[in-house]
């Protein structure tokens, strides 16, 4: 098994791609993982929470488009499948997904998966290199076995577009775990947020997707409707700046505490998690709001509503600085409300997105494939489910 995903930067593939490396039995998958390097601003998720696990790095394989440096990665990943001679190879990320699949097929690797953590359907382009990346990923569909999506609105939205046909699709939500929750008390005072006051969390990146200027706005109109309240956010990116300059007018109410491997730490400090993208997968971070026993707000975009079950669990709103905020709000000033959906959340996420539900449903993947290829005779591939 060989896994390639362009950088392991903190976000949702890089965790699903090391739940999977801890998670599978060595006996039956060996495993090897490939990546490139972080962009600056980003953090790595290997420093930050995966140091167990031992990658083999490609300089040449990253998330910014340079063709010199692509040709570069295709090649190097070539040599390496030639090398390794892996049965599978499984690609995780968009430029991963070209550069990984693009090698398999000139190493003639036997079998090729990828998974969608989500897709750049709309939000990311122009219109023109929106048909290019559809174009490209139309092309890169042909020549795999299996196409993962993270939901079934990331699966309807990229069938619609004509990327891969419906029988190639399995969907397989992330599987999370999340450490032990500190004191209330003491998580406040280790990000330096005092009293008992209502507490926002946003976790995850700043860039434009993400909408770190909704978030902004929301956290004024929030502000108007529920005096005290006060937001940490935990993440970084390429608008962490402009968050910053926010955070400074906004008279102490916004904390930035950066990327941070103690995450479980945010969740206990808060009382909600609020989420305000324009496109989105199935984000890890509602999972883990789930699991910490925490209410969501978010936008209705991509799988969010297989995570956020709106009126059950949290609270879906439309892509705008008003909804959210007024939602947030209803959950602030109802505590009732606000714990009884947070116990409904943590259910919820401990049924649904455990890390065996994903190693258990990927590895039934890898099975299926070795099954039709006649690598493994029945009872091995039961023994490896």
């Amino acid at each position: 098994m060989m896994r390639v995903i362009a950088r392991m930067n903190v976000g949702g593939p890089a965790l699903q791609a090391s739940v999977l490396m801890r998670g599978l039995d060595p006996d039956v998958f060996d495993q090897r993982l490939y990546t490139g390097v972080v962009e600056p601003g980003e953090a790595d998720y290997l420093d930050l929470r995966a140091r167990d696990i031992a990658p083999h790095r490609l300089s040449t394989l990253g998330r910014s488009v340079r063709p010199a440096d692509d040709l570069r990665a295709v090649a190097s990943l070539v040599a390496e499948m030639r090398g390794f001679r892996p049965h599978i190879v499984h690609t995780h990320t968009a430029k991963a997904g070209l550069l990984g699949r693009t090698a398999a097929t000139l190493a003639r690797v036997p079998a090729r998966v990828h998974t969608y953590h989500g897709h750049l359907l709309y939000g990311y382009f122009s219109p023109a290199k929106t048909r290019l990346v559809v174009a490209t990923e139309r092309m890169s569909a042909r020549v795999c076995d299996r196409l993962v999506a993270v939901g079934t609105r990331v699966r309807d939205d990229l069938v619609a577009a004509g990327v891969g046909r419906p029988d190639q699709y399995v969907v397989v939500p992330p599987g999370t775990a999340l450490g032990p929750l500190p004191d209330r008390a003491f998580a406040r005072a280790r990000l330096g947020v005092s009293g008992d006051g209502p507490v926002v969390a946003y976790v995850g990146r700043l860039t434009r997707i993400k909408r770190p200027d909704r978030l902004v706005g929301v956290a004024r109109e929030l502000r108007r409707r529920v005096p005290g309240v006060r937001f940490v956010i935990c993440g970084g990116g390429d608008a962490t700046a402009e968050v910053e300059a926010a955070a400074r007018a906004s008279g102490g109410s916004m904390r930035l505490v950066g990327w941070r491997p103690d995450v479980e730490t945010v969740y206990a400090a808060a009382d909600l998690v609020l989420l305000t993208s324009d496109n989105e997968g199935m984000p890890v971070s509602l999972i883990e709001a789930g699991l910490a026993g925490l209410p969501v707000v978010a936008t209705r975009v991509g799988s969010i509503a297989e995570v956020v079950r709106d009126g059950v669990t949290g609270l879906l709103a439309a892509c705008d600085d008003a909804e959210p905020a007024a939602q947030a709000a209803r959950l602030l000033l109802d505590e009732p409300l606000r714990r009884e959906m947070g116990r409904r959340a943590h259910a919820w996420a401990t049924q649904r997105f455990g890390p065996e539900r994903l190693v258990s449903d990927v590895a039934g993947i890898y099975t299926s494939i070795a099954g039709e290829r006649g690598w493994w005779p029945a009872r091995e591939k039961e023994e490896a489910r």
